[in-house]
């Protein structure tokens, strides 16, 4: 099955009613969506929480909407477990476990994040990052313990594209994800993000999306899409039409090689984020509406 969804990301501070988002999925015609971080603040009191997620499954319902996974976002985007302090640290801790308790409850089956942001002093000091990266899978394996307690299927990490925010090349990702999974309490997927890749690398695959693909779409059961040029990698466009003539991630040649591979069952995620400027915060519907039509066209089961 290769579901089309979309990530809310989207929709923060834009669309931040339930009904409204749900209904926007609706109108595409998505069924699946992945939840931000950003659209509940989990650190909300408890009563305002559990008033969001009645709201949230409610309008979910009525949309036709599958809550598949849910993931940080933007606002999200911090040192979080790579945090030089371990206070901090075990306050993300208790913050995720918190967040994966949301996510079950709309029904998610995973949560997912980048690892952790490392700070400019400890990426470059080679011992202190050494330790920093410990300390950071051990307090998701502690996150991870914690799911496997609720069923959680598994963790995905998103590999990024700098050292600092760690999976910036092909070699780097495999490592972290060879350590990460060794006695881990619950499996630790890959959310494979196309865009993403060191562009300073010495080494071109590790700014080619389809190496990536090719190299970890058995270990990447979400997959984020955005479309870059080939003059601007990381460009983070939708896929129009005056953007795909010219982009490097083709719907077409994605689809074959997840194929080729024989994947099954992945989510491919549209992972739209829109500038709060004009004309472009008018035309948010209208750039997903037309990034799932060339996504459609291309998959051989909606």
């Amino acid at each position: 099955m290769f579901r089309l969804g979309i990530n809310t990301g989207f929709a923060v501070n834009r669309y931040s009613e339930p009904q409204e988002w749900t209904k926007i999925l609706n109108f595409l015609d998505i069924k699946y969506a992945q939840f931000t971080a950003d659209l509940l603040n989990v650190s909300l009191p408890d009563k305002i929480i559990k008033e969001q997620i009645k709201q949230i499954k409610t309008s979910s319902k009525e949309n036709g909407i599958i809550i598949q996974s849910a993931f940080t976002g933007a606002f999200t985007r911090l040192n979080h477990l790579a945090h030089p302090n371990k206070q901090i640290r075990n306050y993300w801790i208790d913050w995720f476990k918190r967040f994966i308790d949301v996510s079950i409850e709309l029904g998610a089956k995973s949560i997912g994040s980048h690892l952790g942001i490392l700070t400019a002093r400890d990426n470059s000091d080679p011992l202190l990052r050494d330790e920093r990266v410990s300390q950071n899978i051990e307090c998701w394996h502690i996150i991870g313990a914690y799911a496997k307690k609720k069923d959680l299927e598994f963790i995905s990490w998103e590999p990024m594209s700098i050292s600092r925010e760690q999976g910036e090349t092909i070699s780097q990702t495999e490592i972290i994800n060879y350590k990460l999974n060794k006695d881990a309490p619950i499996p630790f997927k890959i959310c494979l993000d196309l865009d993403h890749g060191d562009q300073t690398s010495g080494n071109p695959d590790d700014s080619d999306p389809y190496k990536w693909l090719n190299k970890f779409a058995e270990i990447s059961p979400q997959i984020h899409l955005k479309q870059s040029l080939y003059n601007n990698p990381s460009s983070n466009y939708p896929f129009l039409k005056k953007y795909n003539e010219n982009g490097r991630v083709d719907a077409k040649k994605v689809i074959n090689i997840l194929k080729k591979k024989k994947i099954k069952d992945v989510d491919l995620i549209l992972e739209l984020n829109f500038k709060e400027r004009n004309p472009i915060d008018k035309l948010v519907v209208e750039h997903l509406n037309e990034s799932v039509v060339y996504w459609k066209k291309s998959l051989p089961m909606n």
